[in-house]
């Protein structure tokens, strides 16, 4: 049993693609979708181990994966390990910026460091794999980047630092294509809303309660999957979407439209796409599942 992907196989055969925040969630689902299409996937983290882990996934799979560990904050690092990849395989042809993280604070108890540790983490990261992706590799051969939202359209109250750094992000987003479609280069964005995913079980107290309620305030009612974001990036990713750059697709279940005016009524005939054979449903929405006889 395989990735059970919408796409064709073999659509990325003989490409390297970047998975950054490789090992868990998202990145992890993503990582082993692009290699089930025939990429080498290189995984970026800061915990080698997971990235590993992740990569032996892949393997048995019959894919191909490697594990690197990086701080991407860290520009001096960023730059080394573009340029070893650069070494060891060539042309880089795509990059998924997915790696990033926040708490849950209001904004009135979050001290400097701990709102700018997060812009550094969500933004600074990812502008800097992308610099250097770019320098080094994509100005000279094109490709693809797509870098990692959420929904912060309404305001992000509660994770307000990082509602400030995907909103930069998604700027940057905007500058980065218009400024590097010469060289060939596509860079979109998504932006996913609640979605089921192994870092919702990160969360305490609070926020840890709402979490099975969410779907009550989306208008599929229903939360996402792991498997319907990664299926967005590889659509921009792919030369389907070859004159898409400096976009953001919402995968968000319509949650970040409409207003509290307009009720949400009963939903029908919403169901999920999982292609994703590995994929972790988190505890806290377990006893969700077990009520809705999923």
């Amino acid at each position: 049993m395989g990735y059970d992907s919408i796409f064709k196989p073999g659509l990325f055969a003989g490409q390297t693609l970047i998975v950054t925040g490789g090992g868990s969630g998202i990145g992890r689902c993503t990582a082993h979708e692009l290699a089930a299409l025939g990429a080498h996937v290189l995984l970026v983290g800061r915990k080698l181990d997971k990235l590993e882990k992740v990569a032996a996934e892949i393997a048995e799979d019959g894919g191909r994966a490697s594990g690197y560990a990086c701080d991407i904050r860290d520009e001096d690092a960023v730059k080394a390990l573009v340029g070893q990849w650069v070494r060891e395989h060539g042309p880089l042809h795509g990059l998924v910026n997915n790696a990033g993280g926040q708490y849950p604070a209001p904004l009135a108890s979050i001290n400097q460091k701990g709102f700018e540790t997060v812009l550094r983490t969500n933004l600074v990261g990812g502008f800097l794999m992308a610099r250097e992706v770019f320098n080094q590799s994509m100005s000279k051969h094109g490709g693809s980047i797509v870098n990692m939202l959420a929904d912060m359209w309404g305001g992000m109250p509660g994770m307000g630092h990082s509602g400030a750094a995907r909103s930069g992000m998604d700027n940057f987003t905007k500058t980065a294509a218009f400024e590097w479609g010469h060289a060939g280069v596509r860079v979109n964005a998504v932006a996913p809303g609640w979605i089921a995913s192994s870092g919702m079980d990160t969360y305490e107290g609070a926020f840890k309660a709402v979490i099975p309620t969410l779907r009550e305030h989306v208008p599929l009612k229903r939360i996402g999957t792991e498997s319907e974001v990664s299926a967005a990036i590889v659509f921009l990713l792919s030369p389907a979407a070859a004159f898409v750059s400096g976009s953001t697709l919402r995968i968000d279940g319509a949650a970040s439209l409409g207003s509290r005016a307009w009720p949400l009524h009963k939903a029908a005939h919403s169901e999920s796409y999982n292609g994703f054979h590995r994929a972790y449903l988190p505890d806290v929405l377990k006893a969700d599942s077990l009520k809705d006889g999923e």
